[in-house]
């Protein structure tokens, strides 16, 4: 059924006020807080009709009502209105990607505290391995006797590193030439495809197989990992909203947030752009806690993914602000990684 506007309207502003206040909504408020010009009498109808149609429920006859997760599924999709960053709040945004977008680390971990700070939730994020992601810079770099550090810098202009077997033997002007050689071989390839020239390039390597053997093997446990790079922030602050109250929804909360694999599932997203996804409640499988919604954005630069972030917490949550957060996160980050090229 298509509600009418005056539904519409008086739903957005139940789902607002909850939202807002934490307390059920009485048709009194609506009329004295937001339509004045309308009768207590004929908002206490409409509430009672979207009661019957699933969008509110009442816990008590005498109480006004809550949104139901159908409600809050129809107010995120068509009701919610945008709201807008301050400068603060961009300003904050900014200083936390300043001088670090050369670190995927560092980039991931300060994304995710910001996104926390700003909204008051339960931040998480991992960073995207795609074998798609094409190698601009690659270079070694003795650092024992035995033991070099590869730098790989990829088309997004953020650099993984890792350290590699050498042998003992091998000369500083060998290690240059091993590490000529790789660039030349690997510098404007995807992972993907180097991986799959594996063994025809390698005949290239001669003296060199074990450098080659493990920088191989670099590349693949890049393109391997992915549960592993889960960064949390704020688990605590669900406590801070009164849902939470319950022991057993914070049992059944933090089961899901301490476990890497179910939140790396939760994150899953195959789009390449900054585009919001919502999760209420326990639509999308098991690993999610039924009274807790996930928002997430997949940000990336030039085509390239860095990531998925995301803000998990109550069915109550501030839609409207975790929203504008993340699609700010998200054009500062990728305005910033553009700059750097």
């Amino acid at each position: 059924m298509k509600l009418s506007d005056r539904k519409r309207k008086i739903l957005q502003l139940v789902v607002d006020d909850y939202i807002s206040t934490a307390q059920p909504v009485s048709s009194k408020s609506i009329t004295e807080k937001h339509m004045p010009n309308v009768s207590s009498a004929t908002v206490r109808s409409e509430l009672a009709q979207l009661e019957e149609l699933g969008y509110l429920s009442q816990l008590h006859t005498s109480s006004g009502r809550v949104p139901s997760v159908e409600a809050y599924k129809l107010y995120v999709s068509e009701l919610m209105d945008k709201s807008k960053l301050t400068a603060k709040e961009v300003g904050a945004i900014r200083d936390a990607f300043e001088g670090h977008a050369d670190n995927l680390e560092t980039v991931v971990q300060n994304a995710v505290k910001v996104i926390s700070d700003l909204t008051d939730y339960t931040s998480v994020g991992y960073t995207a391995h795609s074998d798609k992601n094409k190698i601009i810079k690659i270079d070694l770099f003795r650092y024992k006797p035995t033991q070099a550090l590869l730098l790989i810098v990829t088309e997004n202009t953020l650099i993984r590193d890792r350290f590699i077997s050498i042998p003992e033997v091998m000369t500083d002007a060998q290690l240059i030439e091993a590490s000529e050689l790789i660039a030349r071989l690997f510098v404007g390839k995807e992972f993907g495809e180097i991986i799959g020239l594996g063994d025809v390039i390698k005949e290239e390597f001669q003296g060199y197989r074990e450098i080659f053997d493990s920088v191989m093997s670099a590349i693949e446990d890049y393109i391997a990992k992915s549960g592993s790079n889960v960064i949390l922030e704020g688990e605590g602050k669900i406590l801070n909203h009164p849902e939470y109250n319950d022991s057993e929804k914070v049992k059944n909360f933090l089961s899901v947030v301490t476990s890497k694999n179910k939140l790396a599932g939760l994150l899953a997203d195959n789009t390449d752009n900054i585009e919001i996804n919502i999760k209420i409640g326990g639509e999308e499988g098991k690993d999610m806690p039924e009274d807790c919604s996930l928002v997430t954005a997949t940000y990336s630069a030039s085509g390239v993914k860095i990531g998925t972030y995301g803000v998990i917490g109550p069915l109550r949550m501030d839609y409207q602000k975790v929203v504008s957060v993340l699609e700010g996160v998200g054009k500062i980050l990728e305005d910033m990684l553009k700059d750097k090229k």
